[in-house]
């Protein structure tokens, strides 16, 4: 004997295992809520955002100056020694552009230290606005930018993620021994 099946029955029976196989799926993969690591680039100068208010980078000309300044740039934390810039003075050159300078000479790895990770940390909690910590390539200022993660409790794998994203490489190494 036969069973007669109307039309909407049939519907039904071929489209729930599609509908099924569908919610089967997978989701897309969420994006990763770690680090950022947008670079932006300003008249060839490339800057790396690890943090909402912090830009780093390599060394701006100066000509670049105002154009950071108007990007929201109000504070500029220098990681280079000055004999690293011969002929150049970064300090009258970011003052001339209306933006606040703090130098902080970062010699080699023996400079970075929990200690100068807390005084940019300070800088960035007094500055109004975006703050760049640069130096010559931004290796030194993701350093600094892992160790202030660090201190702030950072586990320490996601802490060198963001000192990655804020241009941190052969630094790493001295990050490695520092951070617990």
């Amino acid at each position: 004997m036969r069973a007669k099946v109307d039309a909407s029955s049939l519907l039904c029976i071929i489209a729930l295992p599609l509908l099924l196989a569908a919610c089967k799926a997978e989701a897309p993969a969420p994006e990763p809520t770690g680090a950022p690591s947008t670079a932006i680039s300003i008249e060839g100068l490339d800057l790396h955002a690890p943090l909402p208010d912090l830009l780093t980078s390599g060394q701006p000309s100066a000509a670049q100056w105002a154009s950071l300044r108007d990007r929201g740039v109000t504070t500029v934390i220098n990681l280079r020694p000055t004999d690293e810039l011969p002929g150049r003075d970064v300090a009258a050159e970011v003052a001339a552009a209306g933006l606040r300078y703090h130098p902080l000479p970062i010699a080699g790895a023996r400079d970075i230290t929990f200690e100068n990770a807390a005084l940019v940390q300070s800088w960035l909690d007094a500055a109004s606005g975006k703050v760049l910590l640069h130096c010559a390539s931004s290796n030194r200022s993701g350093a600094l930018v892992a160790l202030m993660a660090s201190r702030k409790g950072m586990e320490k794998e996601r802490a060198l993620e963001l000192g990655r994203a804020a241009g941190m490489t052969s630094t790493e190494a001295r990050v490695r021994e520092l951070v617990p």
